[in-house]
């Protein structure tokens, strides 16, 4: 890199992770003093903690009094594995994928549960795929906000109230950032590492009546494993949505969790959430309207993250490398952040086209966003330069 000269002021908290993403504003590990630890998760300090941990959740998220909530173990991961081996198979199931998480979830259905009636829709990185193609007699899969690709379903007008099949939504990186219509979703997951910055191996399970009914009514021709299932003589266990986790949880995670969730509560809930979030969003927006090098992956701006925030070098001299030389260009900007300790792990996810991936979600400052943006400039200008040189 070249010496270019340097912006004035860094981001006083340069985590711009995608996940595990920033703590809270203020946070401290002397705030987790009140964690029970030591103590049995089953014992009543630690039930109460989850107990609370699920309140807060549900009050937060604004979620219907009649959907359950479960803390499930193996972050959004977890949630989602229990949801698609514990539910899938009574109907024929369309599966959305248009980034590597919804990818996954493909390959899990179609290659591991070996479903025959699976219909994939898919679209690359940057677009949707036909939301109007989706058949709504069937089960649906599909993430809200992709995390890799930074797009995301601009609302869910799209999925009928009435329909007959249901809708399992991965909603990891929106959860608290953009607006969910729970009338439309009957299982949603997220785990507490990103929007709120919780630690990572711990994942959310919410279920709508439908989904509880789907449960009790139908029995999966696989076997399920011990830490998938959710009933009993063809009952769910209710307890699992009270704080009775199937497998034991780590009480001082339980307890940033909760945390972050008091936090949220003081800032204005999920309004104060969604807002800092779209705050963050826009003063990323006006930067790339503002600067000829750079622009996003997402090509509809109705689809664009307001966390996970992919962007693309679109610099027409290197634009006309080759790929590989692309990625080398975007790591080295990615890089030269990392070396001045300005920016922490901002680059794009490895599956996905080459570029850079800022997270925007609540718990970032917007100072921190305006702040790290000359910075971009600056790694640009050096990367560029070293480009010419080497030509």
């Amino acid at each position: 890199m070249t010496n270019s000269a340097l912006p004035a002021t860094k981001p006083a908290n340069p985590n711009f992770s995608s996940g595990p993403c920033a703590k809270r504003p203020g946070w401290t590990l002397e705030g987790l003093s009140d964690a029970p630890l030591g103590r049995s998760h089953r014992a009543k300090v630690g039930k109460a903690k989850l107990k609370l941990a699920i309140d807060l959740t549900r009050e937060i998220l604004d979620i219907p009094a009649d959907y359950r909530i479960g803390i499930v173990p193996a972050s959004d991961t977890g949630a989602v594995e229990m949801a698609l081996w514990s539910l899938l198979g009574a109907r024929p199931v369309d599966l959305l994928a248009w980034e590597s998480f919804g990818e996954g979830w493909v390959t899990d259905v179609v290659k591991q549960l070996k479903l025959k009636d699976a219909r994939v829709l898919k679209a690359g990185y940057g677009e949707l795929p036909d939301l109007a193609q989706v058949n709504f007699d069937h089960d649906v899969v599909f993430t809200w906000n992709g995390t890799t690709s930074g797009v995301r379903v601009p609302n869910a007008d799209w999925i009928p109230v009435d329909r007959t099949g249901l809708t399992l939504c991965d909603a990891t990186s929106a959860a608290f950032a953009q607006d969910m219509d729970w009338g439309k979703l009957d299982v949603v997951t997220f785990s507490w590492q990103k929007v709120l910055g919780g630690e990572g191996g711990h994942g959310m399970l919410i279920l709508s009546p439908r989904a509880v009914e789907r449960l009790e009514s139908y029995v999966p021709a696989w076997p399920l494993p011990k830490i998938f299932r959710m009933t009993k003589g063809g009952k769910l266990v209710e307890g699992l949505f009270e704080g009775e986790t199937i497998n034991t949880p780590s009480m001082l995670c339980v307890e940033d969790y909760v945390d972050a969730l008091n936090w949220a509560k003081a800032i204005g809930g999920g309004a104060g959430l969604r807002a800092r979030s779209d705050a963050n969003f826009k003063a990323l927006a006006d930067y790339v309207a503002r600067t000829p090098w750079i622009d996003f992956l997402a090509t509809d701006p109705a689809t664009r993250s307001n966390t996970s925030v992919c962007l693309i070098v679109s610099d027409p001299e290197v634009k006309a490398l080759a790929p590989d030389a692309q990625a080398a260009f975007a790591k080295a900007i990615a890089g030269a952040l990392e070396k001045a300790k300005v920016a922490y792990d901002i680059g794009a996810y490895r599956d996905a086209p080459a570029g850079l991936r800022i997270w925007a979600g609540a718990t970032v400052e917007t100072a921190d966003i305006e702040a790290l943006l000359p910075w971009l400039d600056w790694a640009f200008a050096d990367a560029k330069a070293a480009l010419r040189k080497a030509a």
